[in-house]
């Protein structure tokens, strides 16, 4: 978890400043949906954000650790 980072957006027409936490969560693509379920029920924000980058390589035995480490 990275603290510290500022956000600015624009919320209900009006642009806000905001110091926030990015939180990264490694998981297969067929667990996104309960994951992003999960962040939307327990986060305060009313649109949390919750993004999914595509993984096109990387090492091999942690990508199959990251597999074998979570469960369908």
């Amino acid at each position: 978890m990275n603290a510290g980072i500022e956000s600015v957006y624009e919320w209900k027409g009006e642009i806000q400043t905001d110091s926030e936490e990015l939180l990264i969560i490694k998981t297969r693509e067929s667990l996104l949906n309960a994951l992003t379920d999960h962040v939307k029920a327990n986060h305060e924000y009313d649109l949390p954000e919750v993004i999914a980058l595509p993984i096109i390589g990387g090492n091999l035995p942690y990508l199959e650790w990251i597999k074998n480490s979570t469960r369908d």
